[in-house]
């Protein structure tokens, strides 16, 4: 099979030919989605390390290859993998596989999994967001922040985009935000237009503070990543005289101490998705062989990045 490879940390990545993997459902991948934790790993900044050389990749979505484990041989599904997702075929654990429902599009369900999941575990499970309230999200045009953009307003609240250009922040009023800001002078941007129950912040750096400083009594801080490359330090008497809690949500600690709480989240996630509510924005699609530029283009993609993978596409 043909497969992206890094041989080093920090790239580059190649594709290059090698043996199909060995595993327990055999996937023939036909989009793969690109994600910025695939570049925190190539780069060697994820919390943790893939050992080169790796094929990176941690979303996909194809058909089966060989029946077994409770899936048939050609069977559409969707999952997801620590590294192995940029190449033709795919091996996983059958528990990380989900079939694709018959009204989706296979490319649709590539661009769903990690990023909806992730913001629709922030918004619910970590934030627990009720409807009504009032939500900023930071980051709002990348791939979770546009996600949970799209979700808080279907579970019923009002959404606050915060978001770099006019281009991004007009995407995220399609996708269902009541109100788009910029960055500068977001504390009072921010305060000014009713504050925010719920703060879903996938970008980190100085922006993490100015949110918390426009929060309502009693709210709810979630980060889910460092998009900004830089780690906030954030004042925690703000926390105490707000009355706000700051929590964290990251799959891999979930996955070891709440894997119940994850199944549940995702079987409503996947309702969602199949009732067709859910509809993920695809920023750009590259062939396989173009997998540098896909990289390169995540950190300033509007939604997701995929690539056209599959042997038989």
């Amino acid at each position: 099979m043909r497969a992206a490879r890094c041989h080093a940390v920090g790239g580059p990545v190649v594709v290059e030919e090698m043996p199909d993997p060995d595993g327990e459902v055999p996937v023939d991948v036909h989009y793969a989605a690109v994600n910025f934790a695939d570049v925190l790993v190539i780069e060697g900044m994820y919390q943790v390390k893939a050992e080169p050389p790796f094929t990176p990749g941690s979303e996909f979505a194809g058909v089966v290859a060989e029946s077994g484990h409770g899936f048939e041989k050609g069977e559409r599904v969707f999952g997801s993998v620590f590294v192995g997702a940029f190449a033709e075929r795919v091996a996983v654990r059958a528990a990380s596989l989900y079939r694709i429902p018959d009204t989706i599009p296979t490319r649709r369900a590539a661009a769903f999994g990690v990023s909806h999941a992730t913001a629709y575990n922030a918004l619910t499970l970590i934030g627990r967001l009720q409807e009504g309230e009032r939500v900023a999200v930071l980051g709002a045009a990348g791939g979770v922040g546009l996600a949970a953009v799209e979700l808080a307003a279907l579970l019923g609240a009002e959404v606050v985009a915060v978001a770099s250009t006019e281009e991004k922040r007009a995407a995220c009023l399609e996708q269902g935000a009541h109100e788009a800001l910029p960055y500068d002078d977001l504390k009072r941007r921010l305060r000014d237009s009713g504050g925010a129950d719920l703060v879903i912040d996938p970008v980190g750096g100085p922006h993490s503070e100015q949110a918390l400083r426009a929060m309502r009594w009693g709210g709810r801080f979630v980060n889910v990543g460092f998009a900004s490359g830089e780690v906030p330090r954030l004042p925690l008497n703000l926390a105490m005289l707000k009355g706000v809690t700051i929590h964290g949500f990251d799959f891999g600690g979930w996955a070891r101490h709440g894997r119940e709480r994850l199944a549940v989240t995702r079987g409503e996630l996947n309702r969602m998705f199949a009732e067709d509510l859910i509809h993920p924005r695809v920023h750009a699609v590259h062939p396989l062989d173009e997998v540098a530029t896909a990289l390169d283009l995540d950190r300033r993609a509007i939604g997701k990045t995929l690539l056209e993978v599959g042997r038989g596409v």
